[in-house]
Formats: C-alpha cells, structure tokens, sequence
C-alpha cells in the first residue's frame, strides 16, 4: 500500500489496498474465483469487491499458518517486537489514508477514524514492548528436594474473528500480542469492512512480517469456512469479537479441540449519574460514552440511570448536545455522525426506539431515520423510558440515549446490574464513599469513574457474565497467548 497523504481521493486509497486474501506470504484470488462486494453505508454504492473464500481456501491458510509456527517461535523476542515497532511507525504516518479508507467502508466521521487509527496503533507499540518482558520463573520447592523452573511458551497457531465497528482496531488487539507471545495465526475480518485489515497485513509485511505468520481470509460465508478450522487439531487458539449468541455457538464448536478461547462479547453498559454529579462532566461523559462510532460499539453506554434529583436537567442537557450534532457521510468536514453500518442496523435501532415510545417514553429529540441514500439516523434521547422497555434489556448499537430513573444509591446499582451482561459501566458522583461503594457492587470488567471514554492498550479491557472472558490489551493480554511449562529439577 503506497502512502497516501491529506486530500486523497477515494478512489486513489481504494485502488491502493489490497483485495485478494493473504494465505502464506502470498496475495491471491479465491480458489472458487468469487468476490464480495463492499458497500459505502452512506451512500449504498458498491466500493470494491474483495476474494470471496471458500472452505479450501481457509484450510489452505490454516496450513500456511501451522507451517510458519516453530519458526516464528523460535524467533528472538526483540525481532518480533521490532516488526510491531515497524508497523506502528508506519500506520501513523499513514493516519489520513488509512482513514479515509475506514471511514469509505464503516461509515464513521473521519475524526473518529483518525482517533481510531492512532488507538489501533497503540495495540502494536504496547505489544512491541511486551515482547521482551515474557518471563517465568526459578524457584526451589518447599521441601528444597528440587528446583521448579516455569516457561512461558506460544500457544501456537490462532484463529482471530473481529467485528466491522472497529476494523482496525480490533485487529490490531489480537494481532498485536499474537505477534509478540510467537503465534501464528489467521484473520477473518467481518464482511462489511475488510479493507482496514487487507491494509493493515500489507503494513506488516512491509514492517517484516515473515510469510505465513499472518493470513487474512475474507469471505461471504463465515461458518462454513471458519468452523472446520475450529475443530482443526492444527489450531490452539480462537479470539471472537462479537455478538453472544455467535460466540456461544463458537465456544460450543471449539470444545471439541479443548481450545484456548477469548470471547468479547455483548454488552449493555449502564450510565450512572447521581444527585452530586458534576452535570458538566457527567453530560461530556454521556457523549462520549453514547456517541463514539454512532454509538455503534460494544463499550457505548445503552442505559442511562439518572437519579430523581438531577434526572429533568440531565435530560435537557443531554437532549440539547445530541440536537446540536451534524449528521452526514462521514468522509465530509464537519461531520460528528456518520451513518449505521447497514440497513439491517438502522432497522434494530428503530424497532428499539418504538417499542420504548409505545410503552410510554417520550423523545425529546430525534426518534427516526433519517430520508436520502445511506443507513442515517437521527441521535435520539428518549425521557422517562419504562422498565419493561426492550432498548433497557437489548444493546442498541446506534445513535440513542434510553434515560430512566432511580431514587436511591441501591435502586442505582440493582438498575444497572439488572442485565445478562458485564462488559462496561460509568458512574459520575462527586461522592468518594458512593464512587467506591457503587463500582465494587457493579458487575462489569470495565468501569468508567467520571468519565466516559475507557478504552486503552495499557489496561486489560473484557467483561463478566454473557459479555465473554478474557482480557485483551494490558499486562494481561499477552498471557492470553501463551502456556506455562512447568520443569522439575533435580539440584
């Protein structure tokens, strides 16, 4: 991919990117010769068509994988972070093409897409740095009859599934300690925005990457070509990003090779604001939290529990910022929200919002889809939403802000655990006491005291309950991709 820089045209970022699948070192074409389009959400128009891979094609990338592990394994520490080190350099200097094309492909305003684009390239500095830091240990036993020596070793080949509201992003995530633990692997990026993962292979192999350590298959027919490779005796390890049902399904198909899992799944983060919140953070925080990617990821606050007291101001606040934001192709200056993924989003997100105004919540802004080309919709706050409303029990993955009520600090916390899922939480309060009170009674992973953005490559980010297990970024994420060995030696 040949770099690009400001004012570069579409067509030149599009014709720039790779389209074939990446099996072995090598660019190619679907064995079956098919393609898959990829579709322009803000106007509907087709912008490329990718390799549509078969189930020949998967297993021929599974084996380019297996055939490249012990190599890469063997590989000094400080040459894999070094190629992480590479790569990261790279996609920052690249910032402006790179995201033009995410933003042609998912929709959201280029400002996100550069912020995600730097937040992607964060995963590979982080992880570069990691690469070196993979220790064990050297102990004596307790009875002093013989030396305990620990090593931390590669699980081995990975299999990566990511989702389309962070293309880049979530690849990196996996990618990034896969590529410093010593794992090889094979990535299926979604199909409605696979161009972010092809450019972001060819950076790593410009970066040094050797052949076979990563493999990117895209296809139109994901469970037929990803399932024999879960059942593969060749593949040690699976990472999901996506719904919980899709994940359930896979942990299910995964039980019969006992493989290492990841699953970052579902969420329904609650939005707590008591009584003593500072309304001006609290409101910045309820933005941030609900409008990143059109509020179309697995983090974005669904419910916002507002207490009695501040509840009326909090809504008019709120009803007044999402009002005032610019809708439009995100590729335009001056747009903060792009538009949904696909038809099928914007269908979710309006069924959600109807079910909450038949049940007797009142829209005190936006409340429909948006006429003209694209999947718009218009941010949206709903007031005084009922308990047995869907959008309270059912992640929206869109532009709107569902505000209910409580009364006291316990009513709060039973609200906002009120949920099958755990991934993300936010609580304002000026109240120590209640700020540590509420965030240990709150069954979530993540959890965003005073402020409505918590993402970061440095801290371990996953959820509990049906939000899936595991931790990627952080200290931890690197243990994700590796085994312990245990060797007893006699003195």
């Amino acid at each position: 991919m040949s770099t690009l820089h400001a004012g570069t045209h579409p067509s030149e970022v599009l014709d720039s990117t790779p389209t074939q699948l990446l099996i072995g070192g090598v660019w190619r074409n679907s064995s079956s010769g098919r393609t898959l389009a990829v579709e322009d959400p803000a106007t509907g128009r087709t912008l490329v068509h990718v390799a549509d891979a078969t189930v020949e094609d998967g297993d021929a990338a599974l084996a380019a994988a297996t055939a490249a592990q012990p190599g890469w394994a063997a590989t000094p520490p400080r040459e894999r972070g070094e190629i992480l080190r590479r790569a990261f350099e790279t996609i920052l200097s690249r910032i402006e093409d790179l995201a033009l094309l995410m933003t042609l492909e998912m929709g959201k305003s280029l400002a996100e897409s550069r912020a995600e684009i730097r937040y992607a390239a964060e995963f590979f500095r982080w992880f570069s740095e990691e690469a070196v830091r993979i220790g064990g240990r050297f102990a004596t036993s307790p009875d002093g009859a013989t030396r305990l020596l620990t090593i931390k070793r590669p699980v081995g080949p990975c299999l990566f599934i990511t989702p389309w509201n962070f293309p880049m992003a979530m690849g990196t995530r996996k990618i990034g300690p896969a590529v410093a633990a010593g794992c090889t692997m094979v990535v299926k990026p979604a199909g409605q925005t696979p161009l972010s993962m092809l450019a972001l292979a060819q950076i790593l192999i410009d970066a040094g990457l050797p052949d076979g350590v990563l493999n990117v298959v895209t296809t139109s027919t994901t469970g037929a070509v990803m399932e024999p490779l879960i059942r593969d005796p060749r593949l040690r390890k699976l990472s999901f990003t996506g719904s919980t049902p899709v994940g359930q399904r896979l942990i299910e198909q995964s039980a019969q090779q006992l493989l290492r899992t990841s699953m970052e799944l579902g969420g329904n983060a609650p939005f707590l604001v008591f009584d003593d919140a500072d309304l001006d953070a609290a409101v910045d925080g309820a933005v941030a939290a609900k409008m990143r990617n059109v509020g179309q990821a697995c983090t974005a606050a669904n419910r916002f529990h507002v207490q009695a007291g501040i509840a009326e101001e909090f809504t008019r606040r709120l009803t007044e910022r999402l009002a005032a934001l610019t809708v439009g192709p995100g590729s335009e200056d001056g747009v903060e929200v792009g538009p949904l993924v696909d038809q099928a989003g914007r269908t979710k997100v309006a069924k959600l919002v109807a079910d909450a105004v038949a049940r007797g919540a009142t829209v005190t802004t936006g409340g429909r889809a948006i006429d003209g080309p694209g999947h718009f919709y218009a941010p949206t706050v709903l007031a005084d939403v009922p308990a047995g409303a869907r959008i309270l029990r059912e992640e929206v993955f869109g532009p709107v802000a569902a505000i209910a009520t409580f009364s006291t600090e316990e009513e709060g916390i039973a609200a906002a655990n009120d949920t099958e899922y755990g991934l993300a939480a936010y609580v304002f309060t000026r109240d120590v006491g209640c700020a540590l009170r509420v965030c240990e009674a709150l069954e979530a992973g993540m959890i965003g005291l005073n402020q409505g953005v918590i993402s970061n490559p440095a801290a371990p980010f996953g959820g509990l309950k049906a939000s899936g297990f595991g931790r990627e970024g952080g200290s931890e994420g690197i243990e994700e991709y590796l085994e312990t060995q245990y060797v007893g030696i006699a003195p």
